[in-house]
C-alpha cells in the first residue's frame, strides 16, 4: 500500500472513529477538506479522496454548496470508541474482559478478587439449602421496590457499627455495586456533564462513566486521599456534579483516606452542588476501619454504596444504595423503570450467608491470609525490581512502581503471551499518567510462576 493509501485510510478510520463514539452523531457537518487536512497533517486531496470514499460507503454524505455530514441512524455505541486511543493493553474494557475470559491455565495478578478458594464457600452452600426451604414466593416472585427488608434491616445495623446513620428506608438493594454506582448516574447526570474521579481509581469506573457521555476530571490521589489543593481546583473550574471515591480501602492503591483530609473535603464540597458518591465494597478487608465520608456527612450529600462480591460470592449479585430518603424513593422508580422489581433469591441467600455464624470468622481467616499475601508478594517483586508505592495495611491491592523507563503496557502484553494477565497503571489513570506503575493482586499472585514470568520480561 502506497503512503498516500496509508493516509487516505488513517482519514477514513478517524472519522468512523468519531462515529462510532458518538462524537459525530447523524446530521453532523465535518470538518472542511482544508480544516481537516491541516488538521491531520495531510494534503487537501488526501481528504478529497478519504470524504469521496467514506460517501461511497454511505458513511456520510454530500450536500452541494455545504459540505459532507454524516448520515443514518445513530451508531451503537462503542465504549472503546469514547475518550483518547489506548492500546487494547491499556483499555479497562481490555482488562476486564481478559481477566473475565481467562481459563484455568492463566495466572490472573491483575485481576480484581480473590480466588475461588478464598472466598465463602462453605457459608454458601448453607446459604443455598436454608433459602431452598424458603416460601415460594422467595423463589420466584419479585422483590420490593427497595428490596428484602430484613436484608435492609442488617445492612442498616452494619453501617451503623461504622458511624454511618442510615434507616432501612433510607436503603435500596440493586443487582451489584455497579448497577448502584449507573443507576446514581443516570439520576444525576445529563451528558456533559463532569465527575470527578481519583487519579488513579477503579477502572470501571472510567468504562461507566464513558457509557454516560460525561466528561471525567482526575484529581491525584495521595497516601491519605485525594491531593486537596487539586480537588479545589477542579471544583472551582469544573463544576462537577459528582465524584465517585472509595475511602475505605482505596482501589487501586490500598490507601485509605485520613480523617483530616476527609473532613477538608466536605469543607470544600458545602456550597456546591456536589454529590460524592462512596463505594465501600472492601469494607469488611479492613483491619482498623478508616473513616467514612457518609459518616462526616450524615447521608446528606454523600451517597454510600456496596455489596459483597468481593467477600461472600461474585456470582451472587446484590448491592446496595444508602442515601437521603427523597433520592432514595425517586432511585426506587428510576430501577423499576430500568429492571423492574429485581430479584429476591439473591438477597436472601446473601441475607443467609451474612447471619450465618461462619462469616466473622471467616473473614477473620481471610484478612490473615491477605496479610501474609502481601508480605510475600512484596518481597518476591522486591527481588525483581518492583516496589510498592506504600505499604498497604489491608486489601489485596499493591500498586507498585517499575524501574524507571519501563512501561507497563508493553510488560503486560509479553507477560500475556505467556499466560499473565496483568493490570497496567494507565487503565486507572485518566491522565494517563500511570505508565510506570502495576496493580498486584496479592491473593492471586501466590504462584511462583507471575514472578518468574516477570524477570524474564523485564528488561535487564
Amino acid at each position: 500500500m502506497s503512503q498516500r493509501q496509508t493516509r487516505i485510510n488513517v482519514v477514513m478510520e478517524a472519522i468512523r472513529s468519531r462515529i462510532a463514539s458518538r462524537s459525530y452523531p447523524p446530521g453532523t457537518r465535518l470538518p472542511s477538506v482544508r480544516a481537516q487536512a491541516k488538521a491531520m497533517g495531510v494534503s487537501v486531496s488526501t481528504v478529497v479522496e478519504a470524504y469521496e470514499r467514506l460517501a461511497a460507503e454511505e458513511v456520510i454524505c454530500a450536500r452541494p454548496g455545504s459540505g459532507f455530514y454524516v448520515c443514518g441512524p445513530v451508531a451503537p455505541l462503542a465504549l472503546s470508541e469514547i475518550g483518547p486511543p489506548l492500546d487494547r493493553e491499556v483499555d479497562p474494557l481490555w482488562v476486564s474482559r481478559q481477566s473475565l475470559e481467562a481459563g484455568a491455565s492463566l495466572l490472573k495478578p491483575g485481576c480484581g478478587w480473590l480466588p475461588a478458594a478464598w472466598m465463602y464457600e462453605a457459608g454458601m452452600r448453607r446459604a443455598l439449602r436454608a433459602t431452598a426451604r424458603a416460601d415460594a414466593a422467595v423463589l420466584s416472585d419479585y422483590a420490593t421496590p427497595l428490596g428484602l427488608p430484613a436484608l435492609r434491616q442488617l445492612l442498616a445495623r452494619r453501617m451503623a457499627a461504622a458511624d454511618i446513620e442510615a434507616r432501612p428506608e433510607q436503603l435500596m438493594l440493586t443487582e451489584s455495586g455497579t448497577q448502584a454506582i449507573d443507576l446514581i448516574c443516570r439520576f444525576f447526570l445529563e451528558a456533559g456533564d463532569t465527575v470527578l474521579v481519583d487519579d488513579p481509581c477503579y477502572f470501571n469506573f472510567h468504562a461507566l462513566l464513558r457509557a454516560h457521555r460525561v466528561k471525567t476530571v482526575s484529581v491525584p490521589f495521595t497516601p491519605n486521599g485525594p491531593d486537596v489543593e487539586a480537588f479545589e481546583a477542579a471544583l472551582r473550574e469544573h463544576s462537577p456534579r459528582l465524584y465517585i471515591t472509595n475511602s475505605g480501602i482505596h482501589n487501586p492503591t490500598g490507601a485509605t483516606l485520613s480523617p483530616v483530609i476527609a473532613h477538608r473535603l466536605l469543607k470544600l464540597a458545602d456550597n456546591t452542588n456536589l454529590v460524592i458518591v462512596e463505594d465501600d465494597i472492601f469494607a469488611d478487608f479492613e483491619v482498623s476501619p478508616a473513616p467514612r465520608l457518609a459518616a462526616f456527612d450524615g447521608l446528606s450529600r454523600v451517597i454510600h454504596i456496596g455489596s459483597f462480591s468481593k467477600t461472600i460470592s461474585a456470582s451472587l449479585r446484590c448491592g446496595y444504595v444508602a442515601a437521603r430518603a427523597d433520592w432514595i424513593d425517586r432511585l426506587a422508580d428510576l430501577k423499576i423503570a430500568t429492571s423492574f422489581g429485581g430479584g429476591q433469591l439473591a438477597s436472601a441467600i446473601l441475607l443467609a450467608a451474612l447471619t450465618d455464624s461462619g462469616y466473622r470468622k471467616h473473614m477473620e481467616g481471610v484478612r490473615i491470609r491477605l496479610a501474609e499475601a502481601r508480605n510475600k508478594t512484596i518481597v518476591r517483586l522486591d527481588a525483581i525490581g518492583i516496589t510498592p508505592w506504600i505499604i498497604p495495611q489491608a486489601g489485596m491491592f499493591i500498586w507498585c512502581r517499575l524501574p524507571r523507563g519501563i512501561d507497563a503496557a508493553d510488560v503486560a502484553r509479553s507477560c500475556l503471551r505467556e499466560g499473565v494477565v496483568l493490570a497496567p497503571g494507565n487503565v486507572f489513570s485518566q491522565s494517563q499518567d500511570a505508565s510506570g506503575f502495576l496493580r498486584f493482586n496479592a491473593a492471586q499472585s501466590m504462584d511462583v510462576r507471575v514472578f518468574d514470568t516477570l524477570a524474564r520480561v523485564l528488561p535487564a
